[in-house]
């Protein structure tokens, strides 16, 4: 084959290749009742506890309820200066982020006693870990991947769909050596290669709150948790009443 039918052949594959995006809906499997007071930032099921971070100036907190019955064991108030973020459970460490205070809170597990703090060179917003490394988002389409001792970033990637950069990366969770995201703003959740940033699906979550639970203050979705005991992925937003147990329902055919 000649070089110009290679490359015609090529151009072709590329396409299909870039659209290569898994598209998914949802069912709720379960749910369980949430504090409307909880502007929730980040979520995290470990063991048989739920870590949530609540955000906005005066009212950030970071809880620890009992899980699944959602007793409130610990709770800890920030300075009314701080705006907390995401949130992240890695060895007998909790770690929480700010928004703007270019910090990352770190507090003693099993009584949320503060420890120290790591500097941010930025925003933080969505806050995981896999394993060996925090991994954090700052809005943008970047995800950063931070030393837990030291506070140093050792690497970061841009986040892409279809070759374009997938900004406002907001809550994160590590399931399955992939990165779930919420996107600011909408009602979707993304599923990134974290190796190179790729998104891999998309999950439409239109309607999961139904508009008759929706009061003057319920704001966006935001929140994933993945239980690792049971499977199961739990999904939230910000003052909504409930947590839900969603199942991925692949779509009949992916979007172009």
């Amino acid at each position: 084959m000649s070089l110009s039918r290679k490359l015609v052949c090529l151009l072709l594959v590329l396409p299909a290749l870039a659209s290569a995006v898994e598209q998914y809906g949802y069912r709720v499997t379960d749910r369980l009742p949430q504090s409307r007071a909880n502007f929730v930032q980040g979520l995290q099921i470990i063991d048989d506890s739920l870590y949530v971070s609540t955000g906005n100036y005066g009212q950030s907190h970071l809880l620890h309820y009992s899980f699944p019955e959602g007793e409130l064991k610990q709770s800890r108030k920030l300075h009314s200066r701080i705006f907390a973020e995401g949130v992240t459970v890695l060895g007998d460490r909790v770690y929480q982020l700010t928004w703007r205070n270019r910090l990352m809170l770190v507090y003693q597990r099993e009584q949320l006693q503060p420890l120290h703090s790591l500097p941010l060179p930025g925003e933080g917003w969505g806050l995981t870990n896999n394993g060996r490394e925090l991994v954090y988002s700052d809005g943008s389409d970047k995800l950063h991947f931070m030393s837990p001792q030291s506070g140093k970033i050792r690497r970061s990637v841009t986040v892409t769909e279809r070759g374009k950069p997938v900004a406002r990366l907001n809550e994160l969770e590590w399931i399955d050596g992939q990165v779930w995201a919420n996107i600011w703003h909408t009602q979707r959740i993304v599923i990134i290669d974290p190796s190179n940033g790729e998104v891999q699906a998309n999950i439409d979550l239109q309607g999961l709150l139904p508009p008759g639970e929706r009061r003057n203050d319920t704001d966006v979705l935001n929140g994933i948790a993945h239980n690792s005991r049971d499977g199961g992925i739990w999904v939230t937003g910000k003052r909504w009443p409930w947590i839900y147990r969603i199942e991925l329902l692949p779509k009949a055919a992916n979007l172009p």
